[in-house]
């Protein structure tokens, strides 16, 4: 078993039950599934036992019996098995596992030996996994809309590193079309008017004040140089650009959100590469000029009556063939996006993960498509991650948000109103999938229905028990109360809880990335907090509970078990999340 998945009890219990499955497969002359094809996990009811599997009835399609009569047969097998104290048979063919106290005790003794590492598995090989997230265009600082993304986003690229991936993350700026022709536009508009020129107003411009700076910026560097210059637009639309990285760049460093990588649209098609793409395609017969017949019952925003370039997107599960060139000769967004990611297979990535806004799902077939016809000989894997609309609520309403009226709340706003880790915690509270509710009041509340309090609280509790155990035994080296020793006594049902939600981490980290659900850290999280509590308060009631015997450095040490194991493990989710443990609550 490698290093890092000593501590995973679930694949232990999956190796012995295969083995139980081996020897009942030998005994019934029957064969053995190739692949591991059941799993273990947690009961429902937690009163059932402490892990379940459902090898019976996966079993009983394989060898047309009936899943009891498998399960029966399994039951007497593991009932031998050591770390097991009890077996039952439930439902249709379940198996529920009652895990011996020795057992439990020693998968403690691995979680506080892996410390950090706890969890960790060389799951993804290696393998060369982007993530592209973020991704607004520079046409002004981050809004508050584009918080959930840049979170989740990170917060995966995390989790895949974690489980053995080789991650690269990636913004893609989308400096070049329309939109930076506006900028451009809006900039030098501004440029003019602090130089006291009398010009009309833009027809499209973008209203807010950033821009005011920006044009202040390019004053300082160039005075009126481009005033009377015909060919400003270039010099001044790269000052734009520049100048709206930075604002972004600046928002995300206080979010805590990092890139590897940023790419460029506008170099991209400046190095031939969308060109590039395309001849790929064509001489793949995947290119032809055709015109559209639009769909009966549904509208293509991109269909025009007219020959096109298209590409052949049907062939791999696309609703419709997609253009590649607008009416005016140039590319349209899918001609450019099929060059960009060309350029990430030619990279190496065997994996290509995008997080988009949730407005974007109907461009996420097409680009699938793209994918398959571009990574023909070598197949990449594609996941799109959309994420639902966050709405922000102030005083009991929603801040309705518009970047082009300039209405729009600034994500620097939120963060400096209720504090990076809020912001991510938050986001995380909900499935990307799910809308989101973000109530300014409610995410600064000191309360148990705050989850990011809650699980701070948490932390902050279990810091002062270990400043309470190192005052009552001066004396007595820390490391004495930092590993497992022999209990005299039972776990009472708490104690229980609290063991199998802590032995559960190394399955909701693999769960987590390999669904790319990174809310699951965060739930996880607050079902940690919540058994953790459970049991301090449990204390209250029973005196052996209490963590801390001031003498009684047995009953101590015990109960100190768990009191390091959270410590551990809830610093170690709150890191993955990016956020910093808090040791006191003032």
């Amino acid at each position: 078993m490698q290093k890092f998945q000593e501590g995973d009890i679930f694949l232990h219990f999956e190796h012995l039950i295969k083995q139980s499955v081996e020897r009942l497969a030998q005994m019934l002359e029957k064969s053995v599934p190739e692949k591991d094809v059941f799993s273990v996990g947690i009961p429902k009811e937690r009163t059932f036992g402490d892990l379940s599997t459902n090898a019976a009835m996966v079993l009983a399609k394989e060898w047309k019996l009936s899943p009891q009569t498998i399960a029966i047969q399994l039951q007497k097998d593991l009932a031998k098995v050591p770390e097991i104290t009890s077996v039952s048979v439930a439902g249709a063919g379940f198996l529920n596992i009652t895990v011996a106290q020795e057992c439990l005790l020693s998968f403690l003794t691995h979680l506080l030996a892996l410390g950090q590492d706890y969890g960790r598995s060389l799951t993804g090989k290696g393998q060369k996994v982007n993530v592209e997230y973020v991704s607004a265009n520079p046409t002004g600082p981050l809004h508050a809309g584009h918080l959930r993304g840049a979170v989740t986003g990170d917060v995966l690229a995390t989790l895949l590193a974690f489980t053995g991936f080789e991650v690269t993350r990636e913004y893609y700026i989308n400096d070049a079309g329309h939109q930076i022709d506006v900028l451009t536009d809006t900039l030098y508009y501004r440029y003019q008017k602090l130089l006291d020129v009398d010009v009309p107003e833009p027809k499209e411009y973008y209203p807010g004040t950033y821009l005011m700076a920006s044009a202040q910026r390019l004053i300082d560097r160039d005075g009126k140089k481009w005033l009377n210059d015909p060919y400003w637009r270039p010099s001044v639309t790269a000052f734009a650009i520049d100048e709206m990285m930075h604002l972004i760049k600046e928002d995300m460093e206080a979010l805590g959100v990092h890139h590897d990588v940023f790419s460029s649209e506008r170099a991209l098609v400046e190095a031939g590469k969308v060109d590039g793409a395309l001849t790929f395609l064509k001489n793949h017969g995947l290119i032809y000029e055709g015109i559209l017949t639009p769909p009966k019952g549904k509208v293509i925003e991109d269909w025009e009556e007219r020959p096109q370039t298209l590409f052949r997107s049907t062939d791999f599960g696309d609703d419709s063939d997609r253009p590649l060139k607008k009416s005016d000769g140039s590319w349209t967004y899918f001609a450019t996006d099929i060059a960009y990611h060309l350029d990430k297979i030619h990279r190496g990535f065997t994996s290509i993960i995008d997080f988009w806004g949730a407005d974007h799902g109907g461009y996420v077939k097409r680009m699938a498509a793209a994918i398959k016809a571009l990574s023909a000989n070598a197949p990449v894997s594609f996941d799109v991650c959309l994420c639902q609309i966050v709405r922000f609520i102030q005083n009991g309403q929603e801040v309705r948000m518009s970047k082009r009226a300039g209405t729009f709340v600034e994500a620097k706003d939120v963060i400096e109103k209720v504090g990076k880790d809020a912001v991510r915690f938050f986001m995380l509270t909900r499935r990307d999938d799910a809308p989101l509710d973000f109530d300014f009041a409610k995410v600064v509340e000191e309360t148990r229905d705050n989850p990011v309090f809650y699980v701070q609280y948490a932390h902050a509790r279990v810091c002062s028990v270990l400043r309470q155990c190192a005052a009552s035994f001066p004396d007595v080296p820390a490391e004495e109360f930092s590993s497992v020793c022999p209990f005299r006594r039972t776990f009472v049902f708490q104690e229980r809880e609290l063991i199998k939600t802590l032995l559960s981490w190394p399955r909701q980290v693999e769960l987590a990335a390999r669904l790319r659900e990174p809310h699951r850290i965060a739930f996880y999280l607050l079902d940690l907090a919540t058994a953790f509590h459970a049991l301090w308060t449990a204390g209250k009631d029973d005196a052996i509970l209490r963590f801390v015997h001031p003498k009684d450095i047995q009953k101590t040490r015990e109960n100190m078990v768990f009191v390091h194991a959270v410590q551990k493990v809830l610093s170690l989710g709150l890191r993955i999340v990016g956020i910093t443990p808090v040791t006191e609550l003032h």
